[in-house]
């Protein structure tokens, strides 16, 4: 009868079944005595033995899919997956079933079950009817089977509501083991909560939108700026199917919390208008300006009405920041910098009011030193998780999200399992179910602790991948349309009354995850992003209009610090010098013009220095030194050095003179050096050679023979006076006097007393010196002296 049972193409049937477990068992029942017979030690060896082989499986069960994922009353539930033979035996009579567990009363007895999900030698529950089966003549070696079984709700036996453990078995022999066991087996959950609960769960979840660092600094030199980008990828992640356009196509239909990157939507509107892509040394034009459009139309849609996050602008790495950053100066106010101009590009892009009151640490982990830096731009509150703000003692339950811990700040912990369901390859429908069914099984499981009315926060991975995006929207589909949560905002969670018996120490430094550590940029990105905001400042002074480098090189600055970086020092840091080398080129398209060497020959003369600009727009503020190196043979404007101010109209360049004094032939060195007005030196000085050829021999000649002229003409003019003197002397009787003589007298007795200037003595009563022929120098005069004139001092 049992055989008669079977037609080709069927399976077989449950009599034959039967037939076959019921022989196989008798077959097996001299092994088993034996077996009993052997040695305690033995047994227990042989037993280890088969567990060992069992836990493995030789057929792999995946679950691809389970609905609905929260049945109720009256429901059918259907669970379809795959089995695929791994061993090298055929699988004979095989047949998948349910099978379902008691209820699991812990959090953590779901992590258990979890962690075994495929491990056949655990306890499987009990088998939900013989009809509620698939079966399989055979299942070949390598060879992947799909199945699909459906039962009514009401015949899985559930009782109180609670999490079910469901398992999926495969069952069969083999010939070298010709006896039906299981042979595979693959555990998911079943929340069961037929009634409305009591008291809901509010629940926010974040809907992270946000991407990898996209745009440079490089700008066009049009009136608009033609943005420059790094790559084409932003295009293929907002492009149907992509990941940010599954984000924002799955999340627009939930009620949840977005949480932005103000520097996404920045380069995402830039594309809708004329941008270019880096393409090694040369660039493209972007083709994606219909797309860019597109997708932030949609999401001007999507967050009307809901709660908006602006993250500081780019996103920055605040554990980074607190750990390496702040022995740098100015790091701080970079991070003050992006959180000022979060709100207006939010506010521009998506016509909505962001918070940006919340700060959020990668993965959560907090210590005080992030809690610090977090709440130095404004920020009150810091999402952390629960893996890293811990409950100590005995509390039996999951509190509230709200944390108090101090300063005026609020810790708004997210749980740490539900957070981290989605993490993972979820490319697989079967990896995807399990994720959604143990997220709402936690949720469940987290409801069932007490009647409280408490507020939890589930927040995912920042950049979800479009599979994990998909798993999060199902799972939060399936959690605000069951009995046990409510949806609720991000800031009516962090506002909620804190459970006063919850953790609200913040863990210490050396309790940080070293496995983040090792992933946060190093002090060196610091330096040079320190370096960078200095060579800006000195540049933005000179310029016209600052705004047009300001603008791009800031949000360039706020790129360099993102979290998006973190695993991939060789990309930040080719970003950062990227950055870093394009402004040293715009800076110097300000410069001096490079001189050769200059001769003199003249007492003075003008020396020219030009000054060039290269760039679109005017500069001024801007001072042109001239030093000579060595005043004593060239001064020039009469000192050391000179200076004069510059302005100069884009694509220009002008030319200015200096006044020089040459002092004595030889060669000197002279600087040109360009200034900002606050004294600091702008661009390379331009150093040159000035050979000083005035004083020429026959110069040198020409005033040695007037000079002794002079001495000649004096001599005369002596002698003539002298012998006039001596015939006047004559004449009257008396003896003459010697003027220089009379002269020195005058000059020894001007220190006298107040008549020393008229007493005049005769020669009779003080006889003429052979030294009182030179007259004594005159005192030196305090007037200024004349052009080119030296004067000792």
């Amino acid at each position: 009868m049992a055989e008669a049972a079977d037609f080709p193409g069927m399976t077989p049937s449950p009599a034959r079944r039967w037939l076959r477990r019921t022989g196989a068992l008798l077959a097996g029942a001299p092994l088993l005595a034996g077996l009993l017979q052997l040695p305690a030690s033995s047994a227990h060896a042989a037993e280890q033995t088969l567990a060992e082989a069992a836990d493995t499986g030789t057929v792999a069960v995946a679950v691809d899919s389970l609905s609905p994922s929260v049945p109720t009353e009256g429901d059918t539930l259907t669970v379809s997956g795959t089995v695929t033979n791994k061993g090298k035996q055929t699988v004979t009579d095989a047949h998948v079933d349910l099978r379902v567990g008691s209820a699991l009363t812990t959090r953590s007895a779901i992590d258990s079950t979890a962690t075994r999900s495929d491990d056949i030698s655990s306890s499987t529950g009990s088998v939900v009817g013989d009809k509620y089966v698939a079966e399989f003549d055979k299942l070949t070696p390598g060879v992947s089977e799909q199945f699909s079984i459906s039962v009514p709700v009401d015949e899985l036996d559930l009782g109180d509501g609670g999490v079910y453990p469901l398992g999926v078995a495969l069952s069969g022999e083999t010939s070298a083991k010709p006896w039906e066991r299981v042979l595979g087996v693959q555990r998911t959950f079943l929340p069961w909560q037929p009634d409305e609960a009591d008291t809901r769960t509010r629940t926010t979840v974040l809907w992270p939108l946000i991407s990898d660092v996209h745009m440079t600094a490089e700008t066009g030199s049009n009136e608009q700026q033609t943005p420059v980008f790094l790559n084409d990828d932003l295009s293929a992640e907002i492009s149907p199917g992509g990941r940010l356009d599954q984000l924002l196509s799955l999340g627009k239909s939930l009620d949840v919390t977005w949480v932005i990157d103000p520097a996404l939507l920045a380069s995402v509107d830039a594309m809708t208008k004329r941008y270019d892509i880096v393409a090694g040394d040369t660039t493209t034009a972007g083709e994606h300006q219909a797309v860019a459009g597109q997708w932030l139309a949609e999401l001007q849609q999507a967050v009307q009405g809901k709660q908006v996050v602006a993250l500081p602008y780019a996103d920055p790495d605040l554990a980074s920041l607190a750990h390496s950053g702040t022995s740098v100066t100015g790091s701080l106010n970079q991070l003050k910098a992006a959180t000022d101009v979060a709100a207006s590009t939010v506010e521009t892009v998506l016509h909505v009011t962001p918070s940006t009151d919340f700060a959020w640490p990668v993965e959560g982990a907090v210590d005080p030193s992030i809690v610090k830096v977090a709440t130095s731009a404004g920020a009150d509150k810091v999402i952390a998780r629960s893996d890293s703000l811990t409950e100590k003692g005995d509390l039996p339950y999951t509190p509230s999200a709200a944390r108090p811990i101090g300063g005026g700040t609020t810790a708004v912990v997210a749980d740490s399992r539900l957070s981290e369901a989605f993490q993972g390859d979820l490319t697989k429908a079967s990896a995807s179910t399990l994720a959604v069914q143990e997220f709402l099984a936690q949720s469940l499981s987290l409801n069932l602790q007490t009647d409280k009315q408490r507020s939890i926060v589930v927040a995912p991975q920042r950049m979800p991948t479009a599979g994990q995006a998909q798993a999060m929207a199902e799972a939060v589909t399936a959690l605000q349309g069951g009995t046990w949560s409510q949806a609720q905002q991000l800031t009516a969670t962090a506002t909620a009354k804190p459970d006063p018996r919850a953790a609200t120490k913040v863990p210490s430094r050396s309790a940080y995850p070293s496995s983040l550590t090792k992933r946060e940029l190093p002090r060196a990105a610091f330096v040079d992003i320190a370096t960078t905001q200095d060579r800006l400042d000195n540049f933005k002074v000179i310029l016209t209009d600052a705004s047009r480098v300001v603008t791009p090189f800031g949000r360039a600055i706020n790129r360099e610090m993102s979290t998006s970086w973190r695993g991939r020092t060789t990309a930040a840091s080719s970003f950062r010098q990227g950055v870093q080398a394009y402004l040293t080129t715009l800076a110097e398209q300000v410069k001096l013009i490079q001189k050769s060497e200059l001769k003199l020959s003249g007492r003075s003369a003008t020396i020219p220095v030009t000054v060039q600009n290269n760039l679109v727009q005017g500069v001024n503020h801007l001072v042109l030194r001239l030093t000579s190196t060595n005043p004593t043979r060239l001064e020039i404007g009469g000192e050391a050095y000179d200076e004069q101010r510059i302005e100069v109209s884009g694509g220009h360049s002008t030319t200015v003179k200096f006044t020089t004094s040459a002092k004595a032939n030889g060669q000197a060195a002279v600087v040109a050096q360009l200034y900002t007005e606050d004294g600091r030196a702008y661009g390379a000085p331009v150093t040159f050679d000035v050979k000083v050829t005035e004083f020429t021999a026959t110069v040198m000649l020409v005033i040695g023979g007037g000079f002794l002229l002079l001495v000649l003409a004096g001599f005369r003019m002596y002698t003539q006076r002298k012998r006039a003197a001596a015939r006047e002397a004559a004449d009257n009787g008396t003896a003459a006097t010697d003027p220089a003589a009379e002269t020195a007298e005058n000059a020894q007795d001007s220190g006298n007393g107040p008549d020393a200037e008229s007493d005049v003595r005769s020669g009779a009563d003080d006889p003429v010196q052979p030294s009182d022929g030179t007259a004594d120098t005159a005192a030196e005069s305090t007037d200024p002296s004349g052009t080119g004139e030296r004067v000792d001092r």
